[in-house]
């Protein structure tokens, strides 16, 4: 049961705001679990990408994330990352998200950088 409620889309998880992951951004790991095209569009720059639908403990251990440094997940807007932050917490990650998602990192005009979809 714990597994399906992990899994929800709400409740409260450890938050980042835009302007303080952009002042800790070097001293962060950033995972975005949108989509491809999502984070193609427009993404932080030195993000890792898992999207939230492929967040096995196999493809998060492939990301290859430090222990010992702090996570942000990131989606759109901060429901995605809820259960993406639960999932990188259980299995012993410092995780947190990013408050209010890339809609609240846009509002603020922080920098983004695209790529190409493969």
């Amino acid at each position: 049961m714990w597994n399906l409620i992990m899994y929800l889309p709400w409740g409260k998880v450890s938050e980042i705001s835009a302007q303080d992951l952009l002042q800790q951004r070097q001293d962060v790991q950033i995972v975005d679990v949108r989509t491809r095209k999502e984070f193609c569009d427009s993404h932080i720059e030195g993000a890792l990408h898992l999207p939230l639908t492929q967040m096995t403990e196999a493809n998060i251990q492939a990301l290859a994330l430090d222990l010992a440094k702090p996570v942000v997940t990131i989606c759109l807007s901060a429901h995605r990352s809820i259960p993406a932050t639960r999932k990188l917490n259980k299995m012993g990650y410092q995780t947190s998200q990013l408050q209010g998602g890339m809609k609240a990192w846009w509002k603020q005009q922080m920098p983004c950088v695209s790529s190409q979809v493969k």
